[in-house]
């Protein structure tokens, strides 16, 4: 069976959640945070619902929570899994420096941004 015949007997939904489960499943990205002493890794995509949360917040002005909601919902270990958890929130929002906040968010958040190279060349 050719791709295109397989393409064909596939459905559109099924392709569509195929393509998000291999970006998740790709390399992870890394961050070292000197300030914290740590490796954050991430995933080049979330889904539609952390993402949806996060615009949310911003949203309604909260965007320290946003930001806080980016780590939180992000930041993995070098295996894979959560480095934070929901519990941490109150942390962040009143002992972390904002500006590693900042900084940390912001390189998570655009972890799947396209460079306008990329999207030239599309």
């Amino acid at each position: 069976m050719t791709e295109s015949e397989k393409k064909a007997t596939t459905s559109a939904i099924e392709s569509a959640k195929g393509h998000f489960r291999e970006k998740l499943s790709g390399k992870l990205g890394k961050y070292h945070c000197d300030e914290w002493g740590i490796d954050i890794y991430y995933n080049s995509t979330s889904s539609l619902t952390v993402e949806n949360k996060i615009m949310s917040l911003q949203q309604q002005g909260k965007t320290a929570e946003a930001l806080v909601e980016s780590i939180i919902a992000k930041a993995l270990d070098k295996d894979g899994e959560k480095l934070f958890r929901s519990t941490d929130r109150p942390a962040f929002l009143h002992e972390v420096d904002p500006n590693v906040i900042i900084r940390v968010a912001t390189v998570l958040n655009n972890a799947n941004a396209d460079s306008v190279e990329d999207i030239v060349k599309n």
